[in-house]
């Protein structure tokens, strides 16, 4: 089982969306993973990222903004997807063969609903390549995952 982290600054939005997509990707791939997301800060879900991600089935009114001391067994993650300069700045080490991949997005916050949609959208890209990769039995490269954007 693959044990998955996205971090961002505040968990509010864009890290919310990509545990979104992991879970309901994995899911459908039948993919055996472990997903969290997490932030440096910890803040609230955004209504926005909650109302676009359930215009695609994707529920995130359970999600709730936390920080990586309050995920489970943080020593033992596999890899960790930062889709923030900010978060990747602050991103604390890891033990191990923790993998780290960085995907810079911009953030939603402080736009329209359409902007909200373009930004799930692009995160779904980056994580569709990333459990592509995981399923073919490999990981991804930091190339695929920015040209997914």
């Amino acid at each position: 089982m693959k044990r998955l982290l996205v971090l961002c600054t505040h968990n509010s939005a864009r890290s919310q969306m990509a545990e979104g997509w992991l879970r309901k990707l994995a899911g459908e791939a039948q993919l055996e993973a472990e997903i969290w997301s997490a932030g440096t800060e910890k803040t609230v879900v955004k209504p926005p990222a909650i109302e676009v991600m359930g215009e695609i089935g994707i529920d995130l009114s359970g999600h709730w903004s936390k920080t990586i001391d309050e995920i489970p067994r943080a020593d033992a993650i596999d890899a960790v997807i930062t889709v923030c300069d900010s978060a990747n700045d602050a991103c604390p080490l890891f033990p191990g063969n923790t993998r780290r991949y960085h995907v810079s997005l911009p953030d939603p916050s402080g736009h329209d609903l359409e902007r909200w949609r373009q930004s799930r959208d692009q995160v779904g890209r980056v994580m569709k390549v990333f459990v592509e990769a995981l399923i073919a039995g490999g990981w991804p490269t930091a190339d695929s995952l920015d040209q997914a954007k």
